[in-house]
């Protein structure tokens, strides 16, 4: 009696993507297809309805694309590496206070030295100062966290959210002191302002800014280790302390020098590095980092077109994308609160 041996079903592997959805699935073809959306983008707001002379136009336009390029680097690269050291995608260097400390900064300007100094003052001088104070506050803090045996980051930002408490509080009570002009220069400093930005404090900004990202490249290797978390990242040889503390140094840096040059931007880190994740295709951080400046170069220049072209100059591009980002800051926490 013969017996008939019967295969086991086996299941089909799952159809790779060909043709366009096997390129759109390379992180390269999605970097530069969003390379070529700046592109484009950045054109038309060259171009696009320019009154006068056209060379004068361009060159306005042209340091105000620079500054976004700096902005959106040093904020979009910064946020991504701090998402990475402290394993949180919602918490920014903003938490850490920088922006309140920014503002402390220069209500206390305003109330020693009057409005009239604070104006008369070398811009040079000022952006240096600020971006002293900040880098000079956050390596203390990183030092006295980092230095003992405490080396908790969850303290840290704790101890960072306890003084931008502190820090707006404190600024809030001394601009109740200051007279309406003061006020009115303290308030217009607050708000970050990306057009016609000084050529000179441009040029020393993106300086620290490329400063920051060369000291970034021989690190991107220990970034995609750290994702994994500290126990992980030691295992594999990682020295963790020595890793962290200049990868905050590097942070540090990169947000004061932009913070002194336009100003806080409330959310905009939030947005782009979100994004990053979502559409770069990759975890690495190779890809992850140019895809966040790229993104923030998107926000930056449809936001300043929307501003321009459909508000007509009724608004300003800090108000915009901080609207934008407050609902994006909400969407991310119901959406990981519904997980």
């Amino acid at each position: 009696m013969s017996t008939e041996l019967r295969a086991a079903p086996v299941a089909a592997a799952p159809a790779r993507p060909r043709g366009v959805a096997a390129a759109w699935a390379r992180p390269g073809v999605r970097l530069g297809a969003l390379g070529a959306v700046v592109a484009l983008l950045a054109a038309a707001y060259l171009v696009y309805d320019v009154p006068g002379s056209f060379l004068f136009a361009a060159r306005i336009r042209g340091l105000t694309i620079a500054a976004m390029a700096v902005v959106a680097t040093a904020v979009g690269v910064s946020t991504v590496v701090f998402h990475t050291i402290t394993q949180n995608r919602i918490l920014t260097p903003s938490i850490m206070g920088f922006d309140a400390f920014y503002g402390l900064i220069t209500t206390v300007m305003v109330f020693a030295f009057g409005a009239a100094g604070f104006l008369s003052a070398d811009s040079l001088v000022l952006w240096a100062l600020q971006v002293a104070v900040m880098v000079g506050f956050s390596v203390l803090l990183f030092t006295w966290m980092f230095g003992g045996k405490r080396r908790s980051i969850h303290l840290m930002l704790l101890v960072g959210i306890v003084l931008g408490t502190f820090f707006r509080s404190f600024t809030e009570w001394m601009q109740r002191m200051l007279d309406p002009l003061d006020f009115q220069v303290v308030t217009d400093a607050m708000f970050a302002s990306l057009t016609r930005p000084d050529p000179v404090l441009l040029a020393f900004t993106a300086a620290l800014v490329a400063a920051g990202c060369a000291a970034l490249v021989p690190l991107v290797r220990a970034l995609d280790v750290l994702t994994l978390g500290e126990p992980v990242a030691v295992g594999l040889g990682v020295a963790h302390r020595r890793v962290v503390m200049a990868l905050f140094l590097v942070v540090s840096v990169m947000v004061a020098a932009s913070t002194a040059l336009v100003g806080p931007i409330l959310f905009f880190g939030l947005i782009v590095a979100n994004l990053a994740y979502s559409y770069a295709g990759s975890f690495r951080h190779v890809w992850t980092l140019p895809t966040a400046v790229l993104i923030g170069m998107v926000c930056l220049l449809g936001g300043q077109l929307v501003v321009e072209q459909v508000l007509g100059f009724q608004g300003t591009l800090s108000t915009v994308i901080e609207f934008a980002g407050g609902l994006f800051f909400l969407f991310l926490v119901l959406r990981k609160g519904a997980r």
